[in-house]
């Protein structure tokens, strides 16, 4: 029988807020073991550095140009009320119909948040009350019965997930689908317990920067804090890890209680990153106007443990929620539909310790008409509303302050980036589809300024 997968997706997780990521002044031990003994991908990026298009990368395998998810989706009729992947074969549903019993919890973030999406036998989402605070009420599907439920929403999740193994179709592998959202803002409200861990936290390996020099904060963001206390949302927002680790290791006990331990593929990944500080941002791909690609904001922790999969092994490719999707179709033994091309490539041979001799050298983002190109030193992002690109040096100057574009000695290092960059979006884009076609996309869900900074 093809392994069980309990796929994580946790909300505005930033791969700097993990240990695995050398941050050890965050307590999430389970994560920390489930590092240990398996493989972290430490070059893991977001196709695209906000909520929904990037949640849709990783459950249809495409780019944003390819699913036509550009923004993160409000609570409007004309976006909630609507099948955002329609026509499009998903993760759930390749895996129901290859006879998994497929289940979500958490987050879905993809219209119709209020019934079951397709491909999922068991539904507990988060029934569109977003933005979303830590243990205030909010309204849950349960398999089609809407319940407002107060608490912890990390607890509730938990609780979720933990009925979902212990009902399960025991003669069916399971696909769980776990998306957290505790590290979501507002900053405030959760457990003090917790909380109190941080209180003496000096929080000196998040850098603290005054100002971003290449945007303005977006006003309108719903991550705007009191910045005079940057310190009080720090605690709250290293407590939500916390939370969401102890919820982890509720699940991986309850695994060994079912006797699937062994059985299971556990991956632990977010939607894109996030930045407290870092930059000047509090937020992530729209915490500024323009938009920003900064490391912190595109780089996502990835860690996966289970059969197959090296223990104790950290490793450097470049990979992204597209190659998950097809990570995943791998280990389930399946092949992609055939209806596109994906830009992802399993990394399974990767994970088993393999050489990855051929494996791509860059890595994509895009967030509308942005578009982001790097490689191991080097990364160039260009804004098509303008035109304007910038270049950067990641190894000198790792704040991204000094544009080198308009320097004679980078001109063909900037054209072979843009060249590439073409290349890979004419590629995987669809015309109906693609970022940067005539009149925009369809799901910018503001005229002007492009977000307003949730997701």
């Amino acid at each position: 029988m093809p392994p069980n997968v309990l796929l994580f997706l946790t909300d505005d997780h930033g791969q700097w807020a993990l240990g695995p990521s050398r941050n050890d002044r965050i307590l999430a031990p389970n994560l920390d073991y489930l590092a240990d003994t398996g493989t972290v991908m430490e070059n893991a990026f977001t196709p695209t550095p906000v909520c929904s298009p990037a949640r849709a990368c990783l459950l249809s395998g495409r780019t944003a140009s390819q699913h036509g998810i550009h923004d993160y989706l409000d609570n409007l009729p004309t976006h909630f009320r609507r099948d955002w992947l329609d026509g499009q074969m998903t993760l759930p549903e390749l895996l129901q119909d290859a006879g998994y019993g497929t289940g979500l919890v958490g987050k879905w973030h993809l219209g119709n948040d209020d019934k079951s999406a397709r491909g999922f036998d068991s539904w507990g989402a988060l029934a569109g009350d977003y933005p979303i605070d830590a243990t205030g009420p909010a309204r849950y599907c349960v398999n089609g019965e809407i319940r407002t439920i107060a608490g912890p929403k990390a607890s509730i999740i938990t609780d979720g997930a933990v009925r979902f193994l212990k009902n399960r179709d025991k003669d069916r592998p399971f696909f769980l689908f776990v998306g957290h959202v505790s590290t979501h803002s507002p900053w405030e409200g959760h457990p003090e317990r917790l909380v109190a861990r941080y209180a003496t936290h000096d929080f000196a390996e998040v850098p603290q920067h005054e100002t971003y020099p290449f945007g303005e904060q977006n006003l309108e963001s719903r991550y705007l804090i009191d910045r005079s206390e940057p310190r009080a949302a720090l605690a709250q927002y290293y407590a939500s890890v916390t939370s969401i680790d102890e919820g982890v290791g509720r699940l991986m006990d309850t695994l060994d209680a079912e006797g699937l331990g062994d059985e299971t593929v556990i991956i632990y990944t977010s939607d894109h990153g996030l930045n407290c500080g870092h930059h000047g941002i509090w937020g992530k791909g729209n915490g500024t106007l323009p938009l920003n690609m900064v490391e912190e904001s595109i780089r996502i922790p990835m860690i996966l443990n289970g059969p197959g999969i090296s223990k104790g092994q950290v490793r450097g490719e470049f990979v992204d929620h597209l190659d998950l999707f097809s990570t995943i179709v791998d280990l389930a033994g399946l092949q992609h539909p055939c209806d596109i091309e994906y830009a992802g490539k399993s990394f399974r041979h990767i994970l088993a310790g393999e050489s990855s001799e051929n494996w791509r050298q860059m890595q994509f983002c895009e967030y509308g008409n942005v578009q982001m190109v790097r490689d191991s030193r080097f990364k160039l992002v260009i804004w098509h509303d303008t035109g304007e690109h910038r270049l950067f040096d990641l190894h000198s100057d790792q704040r991204e302050e000094r544009d080198l574009a308009k320097m004679p000695e980078h001109a063909n290092r900037c054209d072979d980036m843009l060249s590439r960059l073409r290349d890979y979006y004419d590629r995987f884009s669809l015309p109906h589809s693609s970022g940067v076609r005539p009149g925009g996309p369809e799901t910018t869900n503001i005229t002007s300024p492009w977000c307003r900074g949730a997701g």
